[in-house]
């Protein structure tokens, strides 16, 4: 993905630059898993300001996320969407019997290509499977803590997580910031890194400035 820079017109466009989206390739979300999602601008329980200077921005809907991944079989890409609430992009899948869900978008993921969650599934970029099963040096995204509770590392753009070894009944798993964790091998994680690679990038490069 590229970075696109805007020619220095004002001051305001002169720094400005945004990701192109050539990635997407669905742009109106999936209305059975849209939740509301409110907003309290800075306000508690009793209705009184308690942080100052929040309100406004625009009206979105949270994406339901499947982070489980407990469906087993194969699911189809339907198409990559924008999420706004988060830096991934995601991928709305559809399972053998009809279901559909969102996932996190690996990158390289595009319309009909294949993912699997499964103890036997390939490894291959988007298939979900036990750590136990996953080879030595892979990288990995989208990691559970606890087994049956979901992701919940190596969620953001960009990142992966990789599998260093396993031992005694752990698997240990250096993270982007460089540390390793002891995760249980029983636990669950996703083949590849997650996409939209360049909104790392672009983080990187805003901050050497």
């Amino acid at each position: 993905m590229a970075i696109i820079k805007s020619n220095p017109t004002s001051a305001g466009r002169r720094f400005y630059s945004k990701l192109a989206t050539e990635e997407l390739t669905k742009k109106e979300p999936e209305k059975s898993l849209l939740a509301v999602k409110k907003k309290h601008a800075g306000r508690n329980a009793q209705g009184k300001v308690t942080v100052r200077h929040h309100g406004g921005g625009n009206k979105v809907k949270y994406r339901l996320i499947d982070f489980k991944r407990s469906t087993e079989g194969v699911a189809k890409v339907i198409g990559v969407e924008y999420d706004p609430n988060r830096t991934a992009y995601i991928a709305l899948v559809e399972y053998e019997n009809g279901t559909r869900s969102y996932i996190l978008a690996p990158a390289g993921l595009t319309d009909g290509a294949t993912v699997e969650s499964s103890a036997t599934a390939d490894i291959i970029p988007g298939n979900t499977l036990p750590v136990a099963n996953i080879p030595v040096g892979t990288l990995i995204n989208n990691i559970e803590l606890y087994p049956g509770k979901g992701g919940q590392l190596v969620r953001s753009a960009g990142t992966a997580a990789q599998l260093m070894a396993k031992e005694n009944g752990s698997a240990q798993i250096r993270l982007p910031s460089g540390e390793v964790r002891l995760i249980r091998l029983d636990c669950k994680a996703t083949i590849g890194q997650i996409g939209n690679i360049s909104q790392r990038i672009k983080v990187n490069l805003s901050l050497k400035e």
